[in-house]
C-alpha cells in the first residue's frame, strides 16, 4: 500500500505579510509559489496543486499558466490545480489548457475539477449562482467526452453545442488524469462514479473519519455498476516545524487571520485558539513536527483507503520562509515517515 501512496502539495497563492505589516504584492507571491514547487519537485513530492480564486487574499487566478512556469523548471512532480473552478468556464478551453500543458510537461498534468467553495468568477464571468448545478453538471460532462472522444457531439443550455468537433492539441493515447473534488455532498460522491473519475475530497475541519460515509458511499455506487473504483484523495491544510511548539505558534496568527477574514464575510463567529487547537490534535489541521503530521496522515490514509493525500501547505498571511522550510520537512521527513508507518 505504501509504494503506491502519492504526497501532494496544494496553495492557493496565499498572500503573506512582509516585513512592514502590509500584504506582499501578487507577482511577488506568484513567483514565490514557482520557487515553492520547484523545492517540491527537489524532495521527490508527486504533486503540486494549484488553486484557482479571484480575490485579493489569493494571488492565483490562472493556475495553467504558472503550472507551465513550473513545467519548465522541473522534471517529475506531477502538475495540476486544486481544484479548477469548471462552473465558470469553458470545457473546451479548460481542456485546450490541460492537453497544452500536458504536452509541455511530457505528460505530468492533471486537472481537479470542482465548483470551488468561493463564489467570486460567477459574477465575474457573467453567471448567475441560481444556474450553480446545473453548470458543473453540464460542463463536467461535456470535460468528459471531450477527454475520451476524438469527436464529440454534444448539447446544452450552457453553451453552444458541438457537432462532430475535434479539439486540439489532441491528447495521447495515455489521456488526462482528472478528479472530481468533493466537499462532502453524497451527490458528489455518484457523480465522481457516474463519470468514472477518481475523487479528491477536500477535508478543511472536524474528523476525518466523518467522511468514512462517502468513501463506503463511492465503493458501494461502483459496485452497483459494476465497475472498479478510481483513486480516492484528501486535501487537508497543514504545517510542517521541527516542533510541535514551533509549528503550532507560527500557524495559530495566519490560521486566524485566514479564517476571521472568511467568517466576517460568511457570518461566522472569530475562531478560538481552543478550536484551533481542537482541529490540530482531533481535526483536519495537520500541524505540528514531522513525526506528529506522520502520524497524523498515516491515521487519515489508513481510515479512509487514499491513493494520495495532498497538503494545503500556505496558511493565509505566513510567510515564503516558513513555507519553504515546511515543504522540505514535508519531503525530507514526513512522506518517508508515513511511508514506513503504513507499511
Amino acid at each position: 500500500m505504501s509504494d503506491s501512496l502519492e504526497f501532494g502539495l496544494d496553495t492557493f497563492g496565499d498572500v503573506p505579510k512582509g516585513p512592514d505589516g502590509t500584504p506582499l504584492p501578487q507577482d511577488q507571491v506568484i513567483r514565490d509559489v514557482i520557487e515553492e514547487a520547484v523545492l517540491a519537485d527537489e524532495m521527490g513530492i508527486d504533486f503540486i496543486g494549484l488553486g484557482e480564486h479571484h480575490r485579493d487574499d489569493f494571488a492565483i487566478s490562472a493556475p495553467e499558466i504558472m503550472l507551465a512556469a513550473i513545467a519548465s523548471r522541473t522534471s517529475r512532480i506531477r502538475l495540476g490545480t486544486a481544484v479548477t473552478v469548471l462552473s465558470s468556464d469553458d470545457p473546451v478551453r479548460v481542456f485546450q489548457r490541460f492537453s497544452t500543458l500536458n504536452a509541455l510537461s511530457s505528460g505530468r498534468a492533471e486537472v481537479i475539477l470542482g465548483r470551488g467553495s468561493f463564489t467570486e468568477s460567477f459574477p465575474l464571468f457573467g453567471y448567475e449562482l441560481s444556474d450553480y448545478e446545473t453548470l458543473f453538471e453540464e460542463k463536467l460532462d461535456l470535460f468528459v467526452r471531450l477527454m475520451r472522444e476524438r469527436e464529440v457531439t454534444w448539447s446544452g443550455t450552457t453553451r453552444a453545442p458541438l457537432r462532430k468537433q475535434r479539439v486540439y492539441p489532441p491528447l495521447p493515447p495515455s489521456g488526462l488524469r482528472a478528479w472530481i473534488g468533493v466537499g462532502g455532498s453524497p451527490e458528489s460522491v455518484v457523480r465522481a462514479v457516474r463519470h468514472d473519475l477518481p475523487m479528491m475530497l477536500a477535508i478543511i475541519g472536524g474528523n476525518p473519519r466523518r467522511f468514512r460515509p462517502f468513501v463506503d458511499l463511492y465503493h458501494r455506487a461502483y459496485q452497483q455498476i459494476g465497475g472498479t473504483p478510481k483513486g480516492l484523495g484528501v486535501h487537508s491544510p497543514g504545517h510542517v516545524a521541527e516542533t510541535d511548539e514551533q509549528a503550532r505558534e507560527e500557524a495559530w496568527p495566519a490560521y486566524k487571520a485566514l479564517h476571521d477574514r472568511i467568517g466576517r464575510e460568511r457570518g461566522w463567529p472569530p475562531v478560538t485558539r481552543e478550536a484551533f487547537l481542537g482541529e490540530v490534535e482531533g481535526g483536519s489541521l495537520y500541524v505540528g513536527s514531522p513525526e506528529t503530521v506522520a502520524q497524523k496522515m498515516a491515521g487519515t490514509i489508513r481510515t479512509l483507503g487514499l491513493a494520495r493525500f495532498q497538503m494545503k501547505y500556505s496558511l493565509g498571511p505566513l510567510g515564503h520562509e516558513p513555507l519553504m522550510r515546511s515543504i522540505r520537512l514535508y519531503g525530507e521527513t514526513v512522506i518517508p515517515r508515513v511511508r514506513e508507518l503504513l507499511a
